[in-house]
């Protein structure tokens, strides 16, 4: 695969502070990855130097093999990025400023009705394309910035809080786009909301108090902090007896309809087989065992685990130009 965003040994510092502290991860060419960590960790810095806005200390990135330092242009060319406060010309419409910024990005005045339509249609802003920026909801104007983002079909978004103050239902259709792009685009998404993460990439990238602390599959992450745990549904009377004899320690268990659900704390050694014995032990008694499910933990338990609450980063002025 092509490497379409590559981040190496990036450092920001801000006097003897380091926002962004040796950070380094790829993002494969039509990927969908998301960016996690806390508020402060060093996320929305390393954005800003990937897009331009900011120089870091040491370190490079690159867009589509372009170092966003060295060939800012070519960088700038391949990226579409929307930041979170998006900055829109109220008095302008909707068509109106897209126009305005397709020309900007260098979109060929004779594909330049086709790419605002485009950027229109996957934004789900048609409906209000004549209407004065101005006029719109936080959602809405949330979404335009989306197709700000998208009308000169760059290869690669940054997309950072793309969902902030959207409803539900824009919320899923944001979601959805996103997942689709995958596979034709590459898509580095930054959000505070982790079911939107699990649902639309395919990768995830943690960052902590300025540095890189995991990376993988939500699944591989999850696989990483699977709590001790093992919930069965169980009916018959010898159970409760079968498990107070067993290694396993009773955490909880409630009825479920005729039958019983036991949450249990399973042993640090040989889970597998310890498992397998019980199991088979309470077949051997007759028990009905409905179901038997190890405990997965969620993406929100991952990050949880991983990132802990520090002092925020230090406001910083963006250097540089507008990123296309």
């Amino acid at each position: 695969m092509t490497t379409a965003i590559a981040v190496e040994h990036l450092v920001k510092r801000y006097g003897v502070h380091a926002a962004v502290n040796d950070v380094s991860f790829e993002v494969q060419r039509g990927e969908v990855v998301g960016f996690l960590g806390p508020n402060g960790a060093g996320k929305s810095t390393t954005l800003r130097i990937l897009v331009g806005f900011l120089g870091p200390t040491s370190g490079s990135a690159r867009i589509e093999g372009h170092d966003v330092q060295a060939d800012p242009h070519a960088a700038k060319a391949a990226l579409g990025y929307m930041p979170e406060a998006v900055p829109l010309y109220g008095e302008m419409r909707v068509a109106e400023y897209l126009r305005f910024r397709a020309e900007l990005k260098g979109v060929g005045r004779a594909a330049r009705t086709a790419a605002i339509g485009r950027a229109l249609e996957l934004a789900r802003v048609v409906d209000v394309k004549d209407t004065l920026i101005d006029h719109l909801s936080k959602g809405y104007r949330q979404r335009v910035g989306l197709a700000d983002a998208l009308v000169s079909n760059p290869r690669v978004l940054v997309l950072d809080e793309p969902t902030a103050g959207m409803d539900p239902n824009q919320i899923r259709d944001v979601r959805d786009l996103i997942k689709s792009l995958g596979g034709e685009q590459t898509v580095l998404l930054s959000t505070h909301i982790l079911p939107e993460v699990e649902a639309s990439c395919g990768r995830v990238v943690v960052i902590d108090k300025g540095r890189l602390v995991a990376e993988g599959t939500p699944s591989e992450l999850g696989a990483l902090r699977r709590p001790p745990r093992l919930e069965l549904v169980l009916r018959g009377a010898p159970a409760r007896g079968i498990i107070a004899a067993s290694p396993f320690e009773l955490v909880s268990d409630h009825d479920e309809g005729d039958a019983r659900r036991f949450v249990l704390g399973t042993p640090k050694k040989d889970e597998d087989a310890a498992i397998e014995a019980l199991v088979s032990e309470l077949v051997g008694a007759g028990v009905g065992v409905r179901s038997v499910e190890r405990g997965k933990a969620s993406l929100e338990e991952v990050f949880a685990s991983l990132t802990h609450a520090h002092e925020p980063e230090p406001a910083a002025e963006p250097e540089g130009g507008e990123a296309a």
